[in-house]
């Protein structure tokens, strides 16, 4: 583990403009993104907006569901379509690297948001830090270190409410494992789960990652959409990554065809067959799904 010294727990550095996301709406596939996350990209747009018809602050958003479905792309997009700043880090950070100094760099963070207000505050694996009844154990027996640093952040979530232009946006796989403290209203206020992608949404994903792909002419994305339920939008990107790479290594020269992609769906559903069997706490992709050919 690394103590920090004084100066390095505060290095949340950068001017405004660098830290706004090229990611915006346009390169993500959610339902969620056109309703409740819209409400927050107008939020930070216009909050005087919302006070004006006496609606309460948007403090906190969280984001939960299977890995890989997106949670840190969603963020990042509301950032980027709000043209706010972005400051990311993960709940994990906190404890583990931070020692002695969790509470400190919790507020550096918020000093910082405050500072390049419009800003999105994004911190995954929120159960991390916030879990129930985890001081003890992730801590070493440092119990006291635990509460100290979660209280912090309650106090900042709570300290958001008066200060304009600053939404904290939170990822967790384990949504039953969060503290309370953090899920009561006026915090966090905002839950949404993010499912995995339908075929249509698959659909998109797909070609949102295939861009600046060449297919052969037997290919067609409809299909491998239909054959992929159960991935994730990251497992999608890594297949047609992987279709790329045996395209190059296989002498299509770049052009996939529909040999790359089945050899590709192929090595996808047998890594995801290894994840499974070890132990592991989330859904992967269905193995059992119909062929490409």
């Amino acid at each position: 583990m690394k103590i920090l010294h004084k100066d390095e727990s505060h290095d949340f550095g950068g001017d405004r403009r660098s830290r706004i996301p090229k990611t915006t709406f346009m390169d993500v596939v959610s339902p969620v993104a056109s309703t409740e996350l819209k409400e927050v990209v107008e939020y930070l747009n216009n909050p005087r907006a919302f006070s004006r018809h006496g609606a309460r602050p948007i403090r906190g958003v969280l984001l939960y569901g299977p890995s890989g479905t997106g949670k840190t792309l969603l963020a990042r997009a509301v950032a980027g379509t709000a043209k706010a700043a972005f400051l990311s880090t993960s709940g994990s950070e906190f404890i583990d690297t931070y020692v002695g100094r969790g509470s400190a760099r919790v507020r550096a963070l918020f000093n910082q948001a405050r500072a390049l207000a419009p800003c999105v505050v994004f911190i995954d694996e929120i159960d991390a830090l916030g879990s129930r009844g985890a001081g003890e154990s992730r801590f070493g027996g440092g119990h006291e270190e635990y509460v100290q640093t979660l209280n912090q952040l309650l106090v900042e979530l709570d300290g958001v409410c008066g200060h304009e232009g600053i939404v904290v946006l939170a990822a967790s796989n384990r949504h039953a494992a969060i503290d309370r403290a953090l899920l009561r209203p006026g915090r966090f206020d905002r839950h949404v789960f993010l499912s995995l992608p339908a075929t249509a949404e698959r659909l998109e994903i797909i070609r949102i990652h295939s861009r600046q792909v060449r297919f052969g002419p037997n290919v067609d994305l409809r299909v491998l959409a239909q054959a992929t339920e159960g991935f994730t939008g990251a497992d999608l990107a890594n297949l047609v990554n992987e279709s790329i790479y045996l395209s190059l290594r296989t002498g299509g020269n770049g052009l996939v065809r529909e040999c790359d992609l089945r050899s590709a769906l192929t090595k996808c559903r047998r890594l995801d067959q290894d994840r499974e069997e070890r132990p592991s706490g989330n859904p992967t992709p269905n193995s059992s799904v119909a062929s490409i050919d």
